[in-house]
């Protein structure tokens, strides 16, 4: 995957974390439960080098499930499948933060089932305040579930490679960091301006606009 494409996916991953901007106080309160001071800067990079971390290893799986699926049947017309599956995907995304549908609710209620077993997990290393705990709470929370990153993995997907898959989740994660690393700042200044919502819309048309683009020049 080339550098623009991985610049692409940097900003959906920088606009469209607005989707994610809920679960930024539960973050910080599990960075710093039982804790009275807050997280430092070590603390809170290691959680999210943690996170994103999770996000290139599922990023390479599912490039290398790709690779693999190219060896089934005829070429061509898997890898158009796999093609088309990650635009319609990034194109349903796109709609999602539109407003338009709520097929990532979807998605995110089949992850569910993961992260029950997962979640009981990152108890054991609360309060993360330090970096080994950081780093370990980080990979937990990488698995909960996210119709936002999902979709980022469809396009994983459709590389057919795992260091290439793992570019992309690890291009996407870079993009989510700025919103998780000021998530307090940046709520309220969303909330002081009122922001959130186009801020959301422009994400929407960009990753509705690349799905729709993809569709356009699937050669059908």
């Amino acid at each position: 995957m080339d550098a623009p494409a991985l610049a692409a996916v940097f900003v959906v991953g920088l606009l469209g974390g607005v989707h994610c901007i809920g679960m930024c106080g539960g973050v910080v309160t599990a960075l710093s439960a039982g804790s009275r001071t807050p997280p430092s800067w070590p603390v809170q990079l290691s959680f999210n080098f943690g996170r994103i971390a999770v996000y290139a290893l599922a990023g390479a799986a599912a490039g290398a499930a790709g690779s693999m699926a190219l060896f089934v049947g005829d070429v061509l017309p898997v890898q158009l499948a796999l093609y088309l599956f990650a635009n319609l995907m990034l194109a349903g995304l796109g709609l999602y933060l539109l407003g338009v549908t709520r097929y990532i609710a979807v998605l995110e209620r089949i992850g569910s089932h993961v992260w029950r077993v997962v979640r009981p997990l990152t108890k054991l290393f609360l309060p993360a305040n330090t970096v080994p705990r950081a780093l370990a709470l980080g990979a937990l929370w990488g698995w909960m579930p996210c119709g936002l990153v999902y979709s980022i993995l469809a396009t994983a997907l459709v590389t057919g490679d795992a260091v290439h898959g793992a570019a992309v989740m690890f291009a996407f994660g870079l993009g989510t960091l700025p919103n998780l690393l000021f998530a307090g700042a940046l709520m309220r200044w969303l909330s002081a301006r009122r922001a959130g919502g186009w801020m959301r819309s422009v994400a929407g048309a960009m990753v509705l606009g690349l799905g729709l683009y993809g569709l356009a020049h699937a050669g059908i």
